[in-house]
């Protein structure tokens, strides 16, 4: 004969009983026959309402980091589709940009659909990478070489995604489901200088309504080279009022319910101030801080195996997973959070070009934070990279160095930290090796291959293959490790 459990007719199988007291990881949990106490309840809402804290941090750095590139942009004047920002004298490293590059010519922008309609951007021939991606850094459409014009220039349309008016004929057509869009343009450097580019820009790009063709105010373009200013979302609690922004303009279904019911359990919510009580604030204070850790663990300390390029090898890829969507499986296993979560915690711009097969078009990219033996990469340090000759790029290769803090690059008295295989005069090896050197101080003989490092900073490296070619794809050259000298 079977004992019924104490307190019921039958038995109850004890895998759904709840005891009355549970030890855990926040502490003891106490019951009355399932029923919470008043403390129980107090603790796992604070820490439900923490769960939810670090887990929207995580989802929406994509938001807020375009949301602060807006910022950015505006307080240095740029405030209207037909203002531009153009490093013409490349991006330097006083302003703040994830993982700016010093190799190309950028020219920025932003669309604003809901105040303009559609939106005509007319880019010149000649083009380098150019894309547009929504108010989550989702990606639109490319132009220029990746793109449908293929480096020939064209003009092209972006339409609200519901968009149901006519659309005249000549137009390569991007659909945004946000008000807010950013056109990232980038121009590749003639004879290693960045004169012809930025002209290209200048006389050939257009952004103006598709309403005021005949009527568009005259492009205006601003520099941004030599300017010290931040485009870079916030690490603590400031980050969800960036976020409350973003939901406060854009249409309501910029994201999908499930990760619009996850921002508003804690506050932020289409139509309603964000405004949380003194509870809710030390709650979000300490869960951006633990956001902020994690991202920082995923981006410098991956446990994800399909990071690394390489067996044995300490270089990632920019893109893990090789889906711009970061989807498994075409998304048959869903997305993979902590690789989007990786990218846009160090990087910007969304776009097929950056992780798909295209061989001489496009871009590729390799991550190195740590040495041959594991360690971080320290300022106060000397190391060598060597660069096996025939590197598979088409137009060229970089080596920029950056600062973890701020993952934008290193503030040295070099203003460029970085080596250029088009724009750089290198010192090579007697079998066309080159051989990068990375320190506080130039090793004696090595000062034209050398980028200044700064002591008691650490750094990392992305190496960029601008129109990467087989050899890349198929892993048969690699570069080689960072090693410590001496």
């Amino acid at each position: 004969m079977t004992t019924a459990t104490p307190g019921f007719n039958n038995p109850i199988p004890a895998s759904i009983m709840t005891p009355d007291t549970v030890e855990t990881r926040i502490g003891r949990l106490e019951f009355f026959d399932g029923f919470p106490t008043e403390s129980t309840t107090r603790v796992v809402f604070d820490h439900l309402d923490f769960l939810r804290g670090v887990q929207v941090f995580l989802d929406f750095v994509p938001a807020a980091s375009l949301e602060a590139v807006r910022r950015g942009m505006a307080s240095v004047g740029v405030t209207s589709p037909h203002q531009v920002l153009i490093f013409d004298n490349l991006m330097d490293s006083n302003s703040l940009f994830l993982t700016g590059n010093t190799d190309t010519v950028y020219a920025l922008a932003f669309l604003d659909l809901a105040q303009d309609g559609p939106t005509v951007v007319e880019i010149p021939p000649g083009c380098g990478p150019g894309t547009v991606d929504d108010a989550f850094f989702r990606f639109v459409i490319d132009m220029g070489l990746p793109g449908p014009d293929r480096g020939q220039g064209g003009k092209y349309l972006i339409v609200p995604a519901d968009y149901a008016g006519e659309i005249p004929d000549g137009y390569f057509v991007g659909r945004s489901p946000s008000r807010i869009n950013v056109l990232i343009l980038r121009g590749l450097l003639v004879d290693g200088r960045p004169e012809a580019p930025t002209r290209t820009f200048k006389e050939g790009l257009k952004i103006y309504p598709l309403s005021a063709a005949d009527s568009s105010p005259a492009m205006e373009f601003v520099s941004g080279s030599g300017k010290s200013f931040n485009t870079i979302h916030a690490n603590n609690a400031d980050f969800y009022d960036e976020v409350a922004e973003v939901i406060e303009r854009e249409p309501v279904d910029l994201v999908d319910p499930e990760l619009r019911g996850l921002a508003a359990a804690i506050g932020l919510r289409k139509g309603q101030p964000f405004a949380p009580d003194e509870r809710m604030t030390a709650i979000l204070e300490d869960a951006a801080a633990v956001a902020n850790a994690t991202a920082r663990a995923l981006a410098f300390r991956t446990r994800d195996p399909e990071a690394y390029l390489y067996e044995g090898r300490l270089w990632k890829a920019g893109f893990i997973g090789g889906d711009y969507r970061w989807l498994i499986g075409d998304g048959v296993g869903g997305r993979n959070l902590d690789s989007r979560t990786t990218f846009f915690y160090q990087a910007t711009v969304n776009t097929p070009a950056m992780a798909l097969r295209m061989p001489g078009r496009g871009s590729q990219y390799g991550v190195v934070n740590q040495d041959s033996t594991g360690a971080f990469l320290d300022g106060g340090k000397q190391y060598r990279l060597r660069m096996p000759g025939d590197v598979p790029a088409k137009d060229f290769w970089s080596v920029v160095v950056y600062d973890p803090q701020t993952r934008s690059e290193l503030q040295t008295s070099q203003p460029y930290p970085s080596k250029n295989s088009r724009r750089d005069t290198l010192t090579e090896n007697p079998d066309g090796s080159i051989d990068l050197t990375f320190g506080p101080t130039a090793p004696e003989g090595t000062e034209s291959n050398w980028t200044q490092t700064v002591p008691g900073k650490g750094f990392f490296l992305i190496l960029r293959l601008y129109g990467p070619l087989e050899p890349w794809f198929e892993r048969t050259w690699r570069p080689g490790d960072v090693e410590l000298l001496g």
